[in-house]
């Protein structure tokens, strides 16, 4: 029987105005789920505490965007956070790399699936589901992302080497 080797979780984060929702895949790095949903003040200390509880890899955070592809006006609640985490991220988890990824949308596709799922009214006015469902997408951009850049060098590493073979 082959072992399966574990790597670590990714983790993303939807950061909003008043809460945060976070959300990490498995071990394997293949599924999304949704974590929890914080106030703004605790999102630090949150993540803190879960970066030394898991190994993580890499944390994405959410980049708000307008369609013109501009920083949309909730950047400058992020951007302190980000930088926050940036000049400490070496001390509290030395292997662990920041990325970005736009999150367009991703509020009102969280509310539309809750729809979709058949959730009533009443359950779709709590707002911190919304944010860690939002955060699941976020991440789940991610992966498809990563998946589509790992198939894009395969390609590229293949029709180098078959370049390659053909002139010799």
């Amino acid at each position: 029987m082959q072992k399966i080797k574990k790597v670590g979780r990714i983790i993303a984060i939807d950061y909003g105005q008043k809460r945060v929702g976070f959300a990490v895949t498995d071990e394997l790095q293949i599924c999304a789920h949704a974590l929890e949903t914080v106030p703004v003040a605790k999102a630090y200390d949150f993540l803190k505490d879960y970066l030394q509880k898991e190994k993580v890899d890499v944390i994405v955070i959410g980049e708000p965007r307008k369609l013109d592809n501009t920083p949309s006006d909730s950047s400058r609640y992020i951007e302190p956070f980000v930088n926050r985490l940036r000049k400490t991220l070496p001390e509290i988890a030395p292997n662990t790399t920041l990325a970005r990824m736009d999150e367009r949308f991703t509020s009102r596709i969280a509310f539309q699936t809750m729809i979709d799922i058949g959730l009533k009214k009443k359950e779709r006015r709590d707002k911190s589901l919304v944010d860690k469902m939002s955060a699941a997408i976020i991440l789940q951009s991610y992966l498809e992302q990563q998946e589509i850049n790992q198939s894009r060098n395969t390609t590229l590493w293949y029709y180098r080497f078959t370049f390659m073979e053909s002139r010799f």
